[in-house]
Formats: C-alpha cells, structure tokens, sequence
C-alpha cells in the first residue's frame, strides 16, 4: 500500500433520508481530492455505490472487494480501479481491512454493524491501531453508542472501548481526523 486507503463501510441501501446520501457523496468526493484510495465492498448500490461513483468522479482510485454470492444482488462495480472477487464475506472484510490506513463507518445496516463490530474488537484486543471513525450523519449512530455506553457501565467492557472510536459529526471532520492519524 503506497497511497493511504480510507476503508468505508456503509449500506447497500440509501437509507431514509437524504442526508445518508448526501454525506456517502460528500466522503467519496473529499477522500479523493484528499489523494487517499477509496476501500469498500465494491457495491454499486445504495450508499456503496454513491460513495464510489463520487470518488471516481472526483479523480480517485478505488479498491473493491465483493464476495461472489453478492455480485449481482450489490451490482458488482467492475469499472473500479481494483476490483476483487472472494469466495466468502469473511475474506472480503479481510482484504479491506488489510489495505486500508483507517475506516469510516456511514450509516448502514446489519453488514456495515457487523463489520465495525469486527474492527473495533479487534483493535480492542490489540490487533491494530488503525483510526476508527463513526460518521454520525443526522445522529443515525447516537443509539449504537447509547448501546456501547451501556456495555461499559454494565462491565462487560473496559472504558478504554470508547476511547477506540472517534464520532465526527461532518465529512469535513472525518477528513481533517483522517489527515491527523493516518
């Protein structure tokens, strides 16, 4: 990996408002001119598809990586500028991962929780430093942190988990956070 990579995770759909859409753009677009690699699951749908057609459109290079089971139901996006067909969802999480500086996370569903999950407990156990960023459009992740506050004071975790994630409100501090830690 020569150039930073920023690793999104964010839906297949575009969710309930348009502000999801508006923030997937913006991030494509900023991670581009920021002359950072786009890495994401090669989607061509929803707020997948969104944030790489606006990072190719603003000059960027893209990496995607999609499990063969999802090429059509996510429209595999073959005209990236890498793009990597796996057998299964754990080697596609696995390559992102791997060829990424940092990850933020947009709004997204049960795949975008599982894996932040992943990479949050990973980096809890020591496995990596990469920054983590929730992208809080709209306050869409406000309940999964009530969630992992809960954790915490229930004692199932440390209170060091929180300190793992950094909660950017905007597109324009997720890029001023990347720039300062990657």
């Amino acid at each position: 990996m020569a150039a930073k990579s920023v690793c999104v995770y964010c839906g297949s759909r575009s969710g309930a408002i348009p502000a999801y859409a508006q923030a997937a753009e913006a991030l494509g677009t900023a991670i581009a001119r920021a002359g950072w690699q786009l890495v994401y699951g090669a989607g061509d749908v929803g707020l997948m598809g969104i944030v790489a057609r606006a990072a190719q459109g603003a000059g960027g290079d893209t990496f995607g990586v999609i499990p063969e089971h999802l090429v059509r139901r996510e429209v595999g996006k073959a005209d990236l500028t890498a793009y990597v067909v796996t057998e299964t969802m754990h080697e596609r999480k696995k390559v992102m991962f791997m060829n990424a500086h940092a990850v933020v996370v947009l709004p997204g569903g049960a795949g975008s929780l599982d894996e932040f999950f992943e990479v949050l407990t990973w980096a809890q156990l020591g496995l990596h430093d990469k920054p983590i960023l929730l992208l809080n459009t709209e306050g869409y992740w406000d309940p999964l942190l009530t969630l992992i506050d809960h954790v915490i004071a229930q004692g199932f975790a440390d209170a060091s988990l929180r300190a793992l994630i950094t909660v950017v409100p905007t597109v324009e501090d997720a890029v001023g956070t990347l720039a300062a830690q990657m």
